[in-house]
């Protein structure tokens, strides 16, 4: 009987190291399997046009790893978000790049990550207005300069800066002067009077200054005056824009004092 227990006792034990010594190979086997499930998913695609490799797919908190020439190929692992793909460069470099058509040619289907539970249509409208305001924010402190050239970054005038925003953000190519911008945000149908119903991302247009006291404005037919100046709505009554080389050009302001008296309109560019 002793034997006999004995003999069970063994047998078990070299039953239970077999199984662990199993695992680990099962475990590689199956990691070995996703990464060529991963990789032969993996779509192809071409540079054309120099752009930056981030290590986050985000405009504001992506920190700047690499740059992808012209004409450099790579393999595309997932579409990260509305904006972003995930790439992997022939040196073997991972990162995140612009999935604007005007940076990269894919040749195949890039895979979208599944987003987590509790996105929706308005997260969406809240992801576009949040990259729209930290594009502009990363222009902080760039100089003014009335009639800026529409081709560079070096200098904005007012109309010139929210266009660019909404341009490298977006795609959204608005029109080069506040006067037609404001008359695109009328066409548009968002145009509001008031300033509490501005909301975060919409165009904000002023006529001109007349003063800095409440008084200077008394009597102004608003439905006649000219915009003159075009800012960012922030939220919580805030302004992001440029207006002269003194202020320091591209900056933030409150939407209070002369601001609130010269407001005309605002409205969003996104429905």
């Amino acid at each position: 009987m002793k034997r006999r227990i004995a003999i069970l006792t063994i047998s078990a034990m070299l039953l239970s190291s077999y199984m662990t010594m199993q695992a680990p190979a099962s475990a590689a086997a199956s990691a070995s399997s996703s990464a060529t499930a991963i990789a032969s998913s993996a779509a192809k695609a071409q540079i054309v046009g120099g752009v930056n490799l981030r290590n986050k797919p985000s405009l504001s908190s992506g920190k700047v790893i690499g740059f992808l020439k012209k004409g450099s190929s790579v393999s595309v692992l997932d579409q990260s978000n509305k904006y972003y793909y995930k790439v992997k460069t022939t040196g073997g470099q991972t990162g995140y790049v612009s999935k604007s058509s005007k940076y990269i040619k894919v040749s195949g289907n890039a895979s979208q990550s599944k987003p987590s539970q509790g996105t929706g249509a308005s997260n969406s409208l809240t992801d576009k207005v949040n990259l729209v305001i930290s594009t502009g924010k990363k222009y902080l402190g760039t100089p003014y300069e009335f009639g800026s050239d529409r081709k560079t970054t070096a200098t904005f005038d007012c109309s010139d800066f929210v266009r660019q925003a909404y341009k490298e953000a977006l795609g959204i190519v608005l029109p080069s002067d506040s006067r037609k911008q404001g008359d695109w945000i009328k066409d548009q149908g968002t145009a509001v009077y008031n300033i509490g119903s501005l909301k975060a991302g919409d165009l904000v247009f002023f006529m001109s200054y007349k003063g800095s006291s409440a008084s200077a404005y008394s009597g102004v037919n608003k439905s006649t005056e000219k915009i003159t100046h075009v800012a960012i709505y922030l939220g919580n009554g805030q302004l992001l824009h440029t207006y002269s080389s003194k202020s320091g050009g591209v900056r933030i302001d409150t939407l209070s004092k002369s601001w609130e008296y010269r407001f005309l309109f605002g409205g969003s560019v996104l429905k």
